[in-house]
């Protein structure tokens, strides 16, 4: 890749429940089809944790199952039973100091099923923990429940890290109750689709009325998109299926997360984290 920064890695658990539609789950490993081909693949515990070493991953994720919103009790305890298996395995097989394995926290909407998986991950944390299973699909108040019920539980000398999570208000209230760390494909694939993320919410760039529309995405936005074209100019890239239009979006959108999260650092610093989000979320249309 040519990218001499820092890189995590996913360790597959969670592409196979989001992309395969068909696959067979069982405690040796998954057996699942490719979303382009269609073609089988199988991959183990072990082999997830061997091909993040072979991409030179910084910090590596453990092979978890991952379940949906609506799944019940009996299968998010199975997905549980199974994701602490696996993480011995992951474990065993990552034995270096160089490449760090975070855990994954799973255990879907039910509290009891949370605190047992964070209390049996704990010893498996050098460096971090993360945090999966959420954002698929139920309610952002179920989310922030859930991180209510695990914030007692986190080690205090570790990143938190919550998965698949990549809004400003969800990022907001996860560091209200102890995230440090997000993930999420969410900014660039809305630029994708022509929608740009602001302070006011999330504004869609390919409507009509921005054709004669000559300000930048968002007024004092300092990314480079922001600088240097138009509302007007984007939109017409946009509907004419150009690909620099979903990457100027993609700069606007990543460079408004990041000036977000200075923000919030600011802010705690300054100890005014609450009222940060009170004043954000008061301008911010979900």
């Amino acid at each position: 890749m040519n990218w001499h920064k820092p890189i995590l890695t996913d360790s597959g658990g969670f592409q196979v429940f989001s992309l395969s539609k068909i696959r067979e789950i069982s405690d040796d490993g998954v057996l699942f089809s490719s979303h382009i081909d269609g073609s089988k693949h199988y991959i183990s515990p072990a082999d997830a944790i061997n091909i993040q070493k072979i991409l030179g991953s910084d910090i590596m994720m453990a092979f978890d199952e991952c379940t949906s919103g609506d799944a019940g009790y009996e299968k998010s305890k199975v997905a549980l039973e199974r994701t602490l298996k696996w993480l011995k395995i992951c474990y065993e097989t990552s034995n270096s100091d160089d490449q760090m394995l975070f855990p994954i926290v799973q255990g879907n909407i039910f509290k009891d099923l949370r605190i047992e998986s964070i209390e049996k991950t704990l010893p498996f944390c050098k460096c971090g923990i993360a945090i999966g299973g959420l954002s698929v699909g139920e309610e952002k108040s179920t989310m922030y429940q859930i991180l209510d019920c695990l914030k007692e539980y986190y080690p205090s000398n570790m990143p938190r890290y919550l998965m698949g999570v990549g809004s400003a208000d969800c990022i907001i209230e996860g560091v209200i109750r102890g995230i440090d760390m997000f993930d999420c494909v969410l900014p660039t694939r809305i630029a994708r689709n022509g929608t740009a993320m602001t302070s006011q919410g999330d504004l869609t760039v390919r409507n009509a009325k921005y054709k004669e529309d000559f300000s930048p995405i968002e007024e004092g936005c300092d990314c480079y998109a922001c600088k240097n074209y138009s509302r007007a100019y984007i939109r017409h890239l946009i509907n004419a299926d150009e690909m620099l239009g979903g990457r100027l979006i993609s700069i606007h959108n990543i460079r408004f997360l990041h000036r977000l999260v200075n923000e919030i650092k600011k802010a705690i610093w300054e100890d005014r984290l609450l009222d940060f989000r009170r004043d954000f979320l008061g301008n911010y249309q979900l």
